[in-house]
């Protein structure tokens, strides 16, 4: 019989079948079972503690996949934020800080590799954007897998709705995070239900530097900051009534635009969701995207 060339995405499909492992190149192709979703949610003294062993409460796509070559695996996440979080001076830009944690226990991490792997280029791409998702195999959740095999959404993902209207998550700074729909006047929680929208829009124009082309949303700088333009301001969040607390505090929002999850912090984040805050380098940018040239 003559031989085929076992590309990675056969190879995939026969450790499916077979139910067991395989390698290509650097790559472990694994069809073992995942446990099942655990978390729990405690507060310990002035913390709100959040473990999880980073497995989802909901199908999956299939990691490893051709965009995204690496396997979802259990993970010992321990997350601490105040329980009485507090405004700080400054916002605080999330970087490549992980933004929060959703009550599942599988962080909120927005953040995507720079133009080149290049930190100094000014231009980092949107993950969601119609260029990047596809070269980073995001599944329908809207989430894929890191080195190490740390499973994270990207934005609002429909799993997360399933819940309802309220409180979705937590952030790094231990305000609540909350799903879009919510009451219109946030001090009367009785007031009718508004889709939440972020006070973000694409600049006018073309990009002055490389990657070059007009402002289409592949890049984190081609939004800019419009105040009051929606209900929510820079950090995709406002004060008001929140269940669970007794007085006006702080919430942020997942929203279906950009930003999708906040890309600063009202308040100051526990060091507990910065364990890869320097980023990813050109490591980080996929094949398809490292020579990305806009026309």
């Amino acid at each position: 019989m003559a031989n085929r060339r076992l590309t990675r995405r056969r190879l995939l499909q026969l450790a499916g079948a077979a139910g067991a492992s395989a390698v290509a190149g650097k790559v472990w192709l694994d069809t073992r079972p995942l446990p099942a979703n655990a978390v729990s949610i405690a507060v310990e003294g002035p913390d709100r503690v959040v473990r999880s062993n980073g497995v989802p409460d909901h199908a999956t796509g299939a990691f490893p996949n051709p965009d995204c070559p690496l396997r979802l695996r259990p993970q010992k996440h321990v997350y601490r934020m105040p329980a009485s979080p507090a405004v700080a001076d400054a916002l605080r830009p999330l970087g490549f800080w992980e933004f929060g944690v959703a009550l599942n226990g599988i962080p909120l991490d927005p953040a995507g590799p720079h133009f080149q792997g290049d930190a100094t280029s000014g231009w980092q791409f949107e993950v969601l954007s119609p260029v990047a998702r596809p070269r980073l195999g995001i599944d329908d959740a809207l989430a894929h897998v890191q080195p190490g095999g740390a499973y994270h959404y990207h934005g609002l993902s429909p799993m997360l709705l399933r819940r309802g209207p309220g409180l979705l998550g937590w952030a790094a700074d231990g305000f609540p995070v909350l799903a879009p729909l919510a009451p219109s006047d946030p001090l009367d929680p009785a007031s009718p239900l508004v889709l939440m929208k972020p006070s973000y829009r694409l600049r006018v124009g073309r990009r002055k530097t490389l990657p070059g082309g007009v402002h289409d949303g592949t890049f984190v700088e081609d939004y800019e900051l419009v105040p009051g333009l929606g209900h929510l301001d820079e950090a995709n969040g406002r004060v008001g009534l929140v269940p669970g607390f007794d007085r006006p505090i702080y919430h942020y929002f997942l929203t279906e635009a950009f930003p999708f999850i906040p890309r600063f912090h009202r308040g100051t984040p526990d060091p507990s969701f910065g364990r890869h805050s320097g980023g990813p380098g050109l490591a980080g940018v996929p094949p398809a995207l490292r020579a990305y040239r806009a026309t």
